[in-house]
């Protein structure tokens, strides 16, 4: 399953932290975290944010599983920022994916870009 939202008015690094705890509390575990800044060939002083999260599903017991979530965060400030995450839902069921949803949808609905 792959959940995409397009953000405005944000920063990349405010999003990326959030979907890292957002998924954090539903019960899995950090496999990696990149966040890489870039400027842009037309404007040095501007600068575009690229983040990568993946997460790993956790048993019971604590035993650590394969990767079940991968999260993409690419944006400026000034312009639009992308996330995508991309899951797999044996390992992270519906009811986690709804709840990382409404998070989301919570706190960053306002910044939501509409389509046109």
């Amino acid at each position: 399953m792959q959940i995409k939202k397009t953000y405005r008015d944000l920063t990349p690094e405010l999003l990326y932290h959030e979907v890292r705890d957002f998924t954090l509390k539903q019960g899995v575990v950090i496999d990696s975290t990149k966040m890489e800044t870039y400027s842009l060939a037309t404007d040095s002083s501007s600068f575009v944010s690229r983040g990568t999260l993946t997460f790993k599903s956790q048993d019971k017991n604590g035993k650590v599983g394969t990767e079940c979530l991968r999260a993409h965060v690419v944006g400026s400030p000034r312009g639009e920022i992308k996330l995508i995450i991309d899951l797999d839902e044996k390992l992270f069921p519906q009811e986690k994916v709804t709840a990382l949803q409404a998070d989301l949808d919570f706190v960053f609905g306002s910044y939501e870009a509409q389509p046109e």
